[in-house]
C-alpha cells in the first residue's frame, strides 16, 4: 500500500505514481526517459495572456480549495487520478507537502493547478480551466510564487504543446536528477509569498524572463 511517506520517497528518487484510469484500483510508478520542466526564469507570457492578467477580473488564492482543485483536475473523460491517488494528495496537503493555486471568478473556481513540494522542488501534478485562459493565469501566478518562495525546480513530468508554448522544455533523465538532487538540499516555502497585484507580477516576470 502506498503511503504519503513512500510517495515522497519516490519523488525524491525522481519517480512518480499514476493510475491507468479513474476506475483503476492500483497505481504504478513512472520514470520517464525525458522529463518536462519549466525553467523558472524562462516563462513565456504572450501579449494576449498579459492582457488577460491585467484585466484582474479574478482573485488568486492558495490552498483554500485543494481537494476541489484535485477533483476538478480529474473531472475529464480520461484521467490518471483515481480515488486512492486523490486521497494521497489530500494527506500530503495535510502534511504541508501538496498545494493548490486557485483562480476564482464570480464566487466560483475558474481554474487552478496543484502539485507536491519537497525541498525546493515543485512537482506539478495537474491543472484545470473552467473558463478561457484560467489555467494559464494560474500558471503565471504559480511561477512567480515559486520564484519568490525560493524554489529552483518546477517539474511538469511530461511536456505538452500547451506547456511548451509557455516556455516549458524537456531534459534527459540524468539532467533532471541532477537538478532534483540540488533542489532537495534547499528549502522553500510555498505559503510565504503574498499574492502580488497584476502590474507588479507582470513587471517582475518580464524583467526576469
Amino acid at each position: 500500500m502506498l503511503t504519503p511517506e513512500r510517495m515522497l520517497s519516490g519523488y525524491a528518487q525522481g519517480i512518480f505514481p499514476m493510475a491507468e484510469a479513474r476506475d483503476a484500483a492500483g497505481l504504478h510508478w513512472l520514470d520517464p526517459r525525458r522529463r518536462g520542466i519549466f525553467p523558472l526564469d524562462n516563462f513565456h507570457i504572450s501579449r494576449s495572456l498579459a492582457r488577460e492578467v491585467r484585466r484582474a477580473n479574478y482573485t488568486i488564492r492558495t490552498d483554500t480549495a485543494f481537494s476541489e482543485v484535485v477533483h476538478l483536475c480529474a473531472a475529464r473523460p480520461e484521467t490518471w487520478i483515481n480515488a486512492p491517488l486523490a486521497a494521497l494528495y489530500d494527506r500530503l496537503h495535510a502534511m504541508g507537502h501538496a498545494h493548490s493555486l486557485e483562480v476564482w471568478q464570480e464566487g466560483g473556481l475558474a481554474g487552478g493547478v496543484f502539485g507536491v513540494t519537497l525541498g525546493a522542488a515543485f512537482f506539478g501534478e495537474s491543472m484545470f480551466s473552467a473558463r478561457t485562459n484560467a489555467s494559464k493565469i494560474a500558471l503565471v501566478y504559480l511561477v512567480d510564487r515559486l520564484r519568490q518562495a525560493g524554489f529552483t525546480l518546477f517539474d511538469t513530468q511530461f511536456l505538452t504543446p500547451h506547456l511548451a508554448s509557455l516556455g516549458a522544455t524537456e531534459i534527459p533523465r540524468a539532467t533532471y536528477r541532477a537538478l532534483l538532487a540540488r533542489a532537495l538540499t534547499r528549502r522553500a516555502d510555498f505559503a510565504a509569498p503574498a499574492v502580488p497585484d497584476p502590474h507588479s507580477l507582470l513587471q517582475r516576470m518580464t524583467q526576469t524572463s
